[in-house]
C-alpha cells in the first residue's frame, strides 16, 4: 500500500510516496516475534499469519531472512517436523531471549508510534 502526501516547495508541488514496505522493514523483527509468540510456525505459515494480520505487503524472502537472523541471534529456537505431503518443515519458536527482545521492541515501537501520532495530530514539542 502506498500513501501519498503533497509537499509544497517554492517552485512546485510534488507527490511524495510513503511506501508501507519501507516502514515494514523497520518493524519486521518485532512483527515476526509477535507472531511466533502466540504459536510456533514454519516459514510460509509465519508469512500467512503476518498477511492475515494486515501486513499484506510482507515478502516471503524478507520473512525467511528475518527468521534465520532471529534464530542466529538467539531469539528463536527451531525444530523439524516431518511431512507426508512434501519436504520436512522447520518450525520456529520464541525463547526467553526472544520474549525479552519482543518486550523491549514493543516498548520502543509504542513510544515511536505515540511520537509520530503526536506529529500527525499537530502537537508541538
Amino acid at each position: 500500500m502506498v500513501h501519498y502526501r503533497h509537499v509544497a516547495t517554492r517552485w512546485r508541488v510534488e507527490e511524495v510516496a510513503v511506501d508501507a514496505s519501507q516502514l515494514l522493514k523497520g518493524v519486521l523483527d518485532v512483527a515476526v516475534l509477535a507472531v511466533v509468540r502466540d504459536a510456533d510456525g514454519y516459514g510460509y505459515d509465519v508469512v500467512r499469519r503476518l498477511r492475515t494480520a494486515g501486513l499484506e505487503e510482507v515478502g516471503d524472502a524478507s520473512v525467511y531472512g528475518t527468521l534465520r537472523r532471529l534464530y542466529q541471534a538467539g531469539a528463536l529456537t527451531s525444530y523439524v517436523v516431518p511431512s507426508d505431503e512434501g519436504p520436512h518443515r522447520k518450525y520456529y519458536a520464541i525463547n526467553d531471549r526472544g520474549r525479552s527482545v519482543l518486550e523491549d521492541s514493543g516498548k520502543t515501537w509504542r513510544t515511536f508510534v505515540d511520537a509520530v501520532d503526536g506529529l500527525l495530530d499537530g502537537a508541538s514539542t
